[in-house]
């Protein structure tokens, strides 16, 4: 690949050697150097890649972006067929080299982008159902991994860094996929992992304070503008009309204070839309607010064959869906999900039975249902989507609400303690019990928790051993108890003092449910 041409649409300068210097292959890690690949050199959190110019040189690079001026001495002792290029951010140079080393696969895909607080995996993966139900085939990248074909790969980052992320596209086009969704984070924004890539759909679920402080974002404003920004680069958006920051959102993507106010709908609404942005759509889905796309009639279901909700989408789609998740924020995902959808002109039919048959691991994902009970697990580890899950599941009017969880150590104090008083006002009862606690002992986190929840007056018991919490719960249902296991979701591990073991809550819960049952009519459930 030619370097200059890679580049295109980044100003930069030659600090030596020649723009036209080629490569064919991108490396950020200066252990992967070798002959004929470009070291894009970047600051980050805890180390600066810069200071590793010499070793690649050693090792055969001879072409480098960099983002910090040069001494003149310095360039001057580099081999005399070195090329140096300085940029603003190498961050946005890796972002454009990695699309050009893998021939710029995501031009070759159908892509959709999912951003927003809350919702960002399930409303993925409800696309992911409805388009396979209708035959097609999807690769996606999220919290979960990246999914290809019947391969999941781990992910660190929800939305992985520039380079993984072609090299995931490249391998989704090898394997024939048509279609890409993936989950746009705040920070794979201001990370700049996403630039250059231009989607055809996008959704703005929803957004509240969350991913605020050192290391993440400076203030909410900036939050909302990073996350904001996917619009930009949709072709088609979709955007939920019900937040509360609706309108600064469009002024976010779009600029101008003519996007804002009253004048919001000019934008995106139902009343007039892809006009007044040029060669953009934009819609809008609501439950509450007049809307493109709206949710009508709402029925909740809590059965022992079933648990989850039906409701109308009317306005520019008329579907009646039956989903197999609880809660109202579920009926924003999938009407998210069908909206997106009915741009595809899939059969009404397959969009259905996707949804009614829909699985999301860890993400208000019914492990268990009986007349012993009904168990779900949920990714909520934050007080926001703690709050709104166990809102969500009062609405379901279960004997009991019982919510198994913890905090994870070494982040934010004030996140335990909202958990706790949110626990305790909201559950029947909680029990509190082992998360990830890194570095921190977790009879200390669970003191933190256990000041909140006193302090309300609600019901609590502290069991450490996550999985001892989780059969003590089965154990002590009664008939009608809604058992909540929160906070790890999707993750298969337990982090302790710097190390994961294995632990996955569904598999617990089924662990648990399969012991109980085999014991026999002796070992009943509480009375």
């Amino acid at each position: 690949m030619n370097i200059a041409e890679s580049l295109s649409g980044l100003e930069y300068q030659v600090l030596k050697g020649s723009a036209g210097a080629e490569a064919s292959e991108v490396i950020y890690d200066s252990r992967k150097a070798a002959p004929g690949a470009v070291f894009v050199c970047m600051v980050g959190t805890r180390s600066d890649s810069h200071a590793y110019i010499p070793q690649a040189l050693e090792q055969g690079v001879r072409v480098l972006v960099v983002e910090r001026d040069l001494e003149e001495a310095v360039l001057q002792e580099m081999p005399e067929d070195t090329t140096v290029i300085r940029v603003e951010n190498s961050r946005a140079a890796l972002a454009r080299l990695s699309a050009a080393r893998f021939g710029y696969p995501a031009r070759k895909l159908v892509c959709i982008g999912v951003t927003g607080t809350k919702g960002k995996t399930t409303i993925t993966y409800m696309i992911k159902a409805i388009l396979e139900a209708a035959g097609k085939k999807v690769g996606l990248i999220g919290t979960a991994g990246a999914v290809i074909g019947e391969h999941t790969y781990p992910t660190v980052n929800t939305t992985p860094e520039s380079y993984e992320l072609h090299r995931y596209f490249a391998q989704m086009v090898e394997e024939k996929c048509e279609y890409m969704i993936m989950e746009v984070s705040s920070q794979g924004v201001k990370m700049h992992r996403t630039d250059g890539i231009e989607f055809d759909y996008g959704v703005f679920s929803n957004i509240s304070n969350d991913h605020i402080g050192p290391g993440e974002h400076a203030d909410f404003a900036e939050y909302l503008w990073c996350k904001s920004q996917l619009l930009k680069h949709c072709r088609v958006c979709l955007v939920n009309r019900d937040d509360g920051h609706f309108e600064e959102i469009l002024r976010a993507a779009y600029g101008g204070t003519e996007h804002g106010g009253d004048e919001a709908a000019g934008v995106c609404g139902s009343e007039n839309k892809a006009e007044n942005v040029p060669g953009r759509g934009c819609y809008t889905f609501a439950l509450d607010h007049p809307a493109d796309f709206m949710a009508k009639e709402i029925r909740y279901i809590f059965t022992p064959e079933f648990v989850g909700l039906d409701f109308q989408i009317c306005g520019r789609y008329e579907l009646e869906l039956r989903v197999n998740i609880p809660g109202r924020f579920n009926v924003y995902n999938a009407l998210a999900a069908a909206a997106v959808c009915s741009f595809l002109d899939l059969p009404a039919e397959r969009v259905c039975h996707a949804l009614e048959h829909l699985y999301v691991n860890g993400r208000m994902e019914i492990v268990h249902t009986s007349g012993r009970c009904t168990v779900l697990v949920d990714y909520a580890h934050n007080a926001v989507s703690m709050e709104s899950l166990l809102r969500t599941l009062r609405d379901y009017h279960p004997k009991r609400l019982v919510c198994v969880f913890g905090c994870g150590g070494n982040r934010s104090k004030d996140r335990r303690y909202a958990m706790g008083e949110i626990g305790g006002r909201l559950a029947d009862l909680c029990i509190l019990t082992a998360d990830n606690s890194r570095y921190e002992r977790v009879e200390d986190i669970l003191a933190d928790i256990r000041g909140s929840i006193e302090k309300t007056g609600g019901a609590f018991v502290e069991i450490p051993d996550r999985r001892e919490a989780i059969r003590y719960s089965i154990l002590h249902a009664q008939p009608g108890d809604l058992i909540a296991v929160i906070g790890k979701g999707h993750e298969d591990y337990q982090e302790i003092a710097g190390v994961r073991y294995p632990f996955l809550d569904r598999k617990v819960i089924e662990e648990v449910i399969e012991e109980l049952e085999s014991e026999g009519p002796e070992c009943r459930i509480s009375e």
